[in-house]
């Protein structure tokens, strides 16, 4: 029975690492990589751009645009610190002027711990702070 138990932990640690990729990994697939999202109307067969992601040389979203029928519908730049952590998001309109700026600070295990709302002409609005309580 013991052994049994062994197989089967054994096969399903095998099966979840081969499944599953380790953020470095999906990280290295997307170095200098756009994704085009595009939509096609049922009825006209007509093809539009739906949405683009941008990536850097690192792997990590620089850029996200939302597209609807008139053109851009908004568009979202990222920046990150040395250890890989997002620390400002950029929000822009249709017209590609800032509406929203996001600052993020972050505990020494990773995890977010300060989130800062500015306008765009980069009065602080709102903080947002947050909690981890884990269950016992």
């Amino acid at each position: 029975m013991k052994k049994i138990l062994l197989i089967l932990s054994i096969a399903l640690v095998s099966m979840s690492f081969l499944m599953g990729q380790t953020t470095s990994e999906k990280r290295e697939k997307r170095k200098n990589l756009t994704v085009k999202e595009w939509n096609t109307n049922a009825a006209t067969k007509t093809r539009y751009l739906d949405h683009i992601t941008k990536y850097n040389a690192d792997g990590y979203k620089i850029e996200e645009i939302e597209y609807a029928n008139y053109g851009q519908k908004s568009r979202v730049t990222y920046e990150y610190n040395e250890n890989g952590k997002c620390i400002k998001e950029t929000e822009y309109d249709s017209r590609n002027k800032p509406v929203r700026i996001r600052k993020f600070e972050y505990y020494p295990d990773g995890s977010k711990k300060k989130q800062y709302n500015y306008s765009p002409s980069g009065k602080l609005e709102t903080t947002k702070e947050f909690e981890y309580i884990f269950d016992k």
